[in-house]
């Protein structure tokens, strides 16, 4: 089973897929469909850590490659929790407690070498300083459609650039993986040079 050194990215995220690749990252990717409901009393990075862990497993599971690589990412704004909006409104509601405030990205990821059993997790925080937005940015943004699959409602690299007045830390970490720290724990792993 581990007669080559592919590495697997269990995930189905365009921006992931798009970050690695400019890299220049060779991968392939299976998609993973675990359960990513919180469990009672996780805190945040934790969560992440743990849903990270678990689609690199998922992956490694089902697919014939080396190195698997898991992300989760999550937005915190005032204690909460924020995934993927359920429905508009929701992305509604979630993009007016941004507004106007400074929030926490929160990206983990766990890449784990199958033939050895090595692992490398880690979760990365980058603070994101929203504009006061109008309500009818919000509800013309949320007509893109774009809101839909995001964290928090929005995405960086997108139609929501203009709302974000400033980051602290890793811009790609808002994107959807810290991809400077993913490629050194993939050097770490001997998965790439």
């Amino acid at each position: 089973m581990y007669e080559n050194n592919t590495i697997i990215l269990a995930s189905a995220s365009p921006r992931r897929v798009e970050l690695l690749q400019s890299a220049g990252i060779d991968f392939q990717t299976s998609p993973s469909e675990i359960d990513e409901s919180y469990l009672e009393g996780e805190r945040p990075d934790a969560h992440a850590l743990r849903l990270a862990e678990a689609k690199a497993r998922d992956a490694a599971g089902r697919t014939a490659g080396r190195y698997y690589i898991g992300a989760d990412t999550i937005v915190v704004c005032d204690g909460e929790v924020m995934g993927k909006p359920e429905d508009e409104d929701d992305a509604a509601r979630m993009l007016k407690k941004l507004s106007g405030v400074a929030h926490q990205v929160i990206t983990a990821f766990y890449i784990l070498d199958g033939k050895t059993g090595r692992e490398i997790s880690h979760a990365v925080r980058t603070s994101v300083f929203f504009n006061l937005l109008r309500p009818d940015e919000i509800h013309a943004y949320i007509a893109t459609g774009c809101p839909m699959d995001k964290a928090g409602a929005y995405a960086i690299q997108g139609n929501a650039a203009y709302m974000i007045r400033g980051i602290d830390g890793s811009y790609t970490n808002v994107v959807g993986l810290p991809l400077c720290e993913v490629v050194e724990a993939l050097r770490n792993l001997g998965a790439i040079r």
